[in-house]
């Protein structure tokens, strides 16, 4: 779990850096919101992608295969060992958990409270709800909430409101649920305060965006931003004017982002996604004796093998037939790729090449003794007495599965159980919670492979 939460999180600081370097100041608003929702789950899924790998075994190369069977042999006692690390880093967790979803439900019912408290009055498709507290304009939904007194006398300005009714018609509160939301379970990352800031911060720059669209003079609009900023406060989960940043705002503004810069910047994604993609995805080697299983689960013959066959036969078919020697051990092979092959692909190969009849023995003419061979003399065999022939040695006794499985580990061997791959620990633990798991070691180009698995070993 660890793993995949540093995995995670660095996959998030490189979109974020991406983000901060190409296309924080681009004009491409519309766009850089879906990328800032997009990177975090992409940032999420990538160490749960799984490329699966066979390795195709040789077993020209094995220098040793030992089996064991766990229950015939004395495994060491279980002992319980109590993990008071673990215990304690998961308690903080559900802690931090239960802290934040309170602090989420509260925000929440405090709005609602708002909301139902207050009085409302519906303009077109938003409502307004009108505070008797001196707040400044904020949104959430298509609530808008306004000071009752500025609002009643016309003192609020219709490009005040014309931006607050950006936010509740582009509904920007579901990407600040969102977010908030995934703070519950990842509170600990700090990597999710910083682009929840860049979320917000994106949404002012829509809002801005449309607002200069229709038409509003940008120096007069700057000034409203600054008087009504000045003593804005961070709301959560709604949508505020907040003065720290209109300094990058007001540069924002200024920026016209070609869409050939925005296209290109965007590709730039494509080759980073594949690099984090390949670098923190998780790889499963699958150990796969194709010598063994080719004849039962292959419905027909590999390109390699018909290239094979292909050029036997076309040595062959070269020769003349009457002059023709197929020695032995190609017969052999050329009739097993032939049986490997589908009729599709018999149709398209060289014809299987015919084979001349082995040479007639030579005719003996009866009595004639001169052309027999004499038989071979039978080996000198020297006579000994029984009790002089040497007893042979006694094979060395196994060692025991659990004393295997640690030399095995401190070698760097590497571990499967039942065709998954796991660590040296896990197979360790599991020999020591079962005593009737089978074991088979083998070497493979210099690589020990530990196969643990319920089945029996077929060899």
């Amino acid at each position: 779990m660890l793993l995949i939460l540093l995995k995670s999180s660095a996959c998030l600081a490189v979109f974020m850096l991406f983000y901060k370097l190409c296309l924080e100041k681009t004009s491409a608003h519309t766009f850089k919101r879906f990328y800032l929702i997009a990177v975090i789950l992409i940032s999420i899924s990538i160490p749960f992608i799984v490329f699966t790998e066979y390795i195709e075994t040789k077993p020209a190369n094995l220098t040793n295969i030992t089996e064991f069977k766990t229950g015939t042999t004395d495994v060491l006692e279980n002992k319980l060992v109590i993990n008071y690390t673990s215990i304690i880093l998961w308690s903080i967790y559900i802690l931090g958990v239960i802290i934040f979803s309170f602090r989420f439900f509260k925000n929440l019912y405090q709005i609602f409270q708002k909301i139902k408290a207050n009085p409302k009055y519906k303009n077109q498709n938003y409502i307004n709800v009108l505070l008797h507290d001196l707040i400044h304009p904020h949104t959430f939904f298509n609530y808008i909430f306004l000071n009752k007194n500025n609002y009643e006398h016309n003192l609020i300005p219709k490009e005040v409101l014309l931006h607050e009714q950006v936010h509740a018609k582009q509904k920007h509160a579901i990407d600040i649920l969102f977010i908030e939301v995934l703070q519950i379970a990842f509170w600990f990352n700090p990597l999710l305060y910083f682009i929840k800031k860049d979320i917000k911060l994106n949404h002012e720059f829509l809002a801005d965006q449309a607002v200069i669209n229709k038409g509003i003079n940008t120096k007069q609009y700057q000034y409203l931003l600054l008087a009504f900023s000045s003593n804005a406060a961070d709301i959560p989960l709604a949508n505020a004017i907040n003065y720290s940043l209109i300094k990058k705002r007001f540069t924002v503004m200024k920026t016209k982002t070609s869409k050939t810069v925005i296209w290109f910047r965007s590709l730039v994604l494509l080759p980073l996604l594949a690099i984090l993609i390949y670098s923190f995805s998780n790889k499963n080697y699958i150990e796969y004796d194709y010598s063994l299983n080719e004849t039962i689960t292959q419905e027909k013959a590999t390109k390699k093998q018909v290239e094979e066959y292909n050029a036997l036969a076309k040595k062959y078919n070269a020769q003349p037939q009457n002059k023709r020697v197929i020695k032995l051990k190609d017969v052999n092979r050329l009739e097993y790729l032939y049986s490997l092959m589908s009729e599709e692909q018999k149709v398209n190969s060289q014809p299987f090449p015919d084979c001349p009849p082995p040479p007639a023995p030579p005719i003996v003419k009866k009595g004639d003794a001169s052309n027999i061979p004499p038989p071979p003399k039978p080996p000198y065999a020297k006579k000994c007495d029984v009790s002089e022939v040497p007893n042979p040695p006694l094979p060395p006794a196994p060692k025991p599965p659990l004393d295997h499985v640690i030399d095995m580990a401190k070698k760097g061997a590497i571990f499967y159980y039942n065709g998954k791959k796991v660590s040296s620990d896990e197979a360790i633990e599991l020999l020591k919670k079962n005593k009737n798991l089978n074991i088979s070691s083998k070497t493979i180009d210099d690589v020990s492979v530990v196969k643990i698995q319920t089945e029996p070993i077929r060899l």
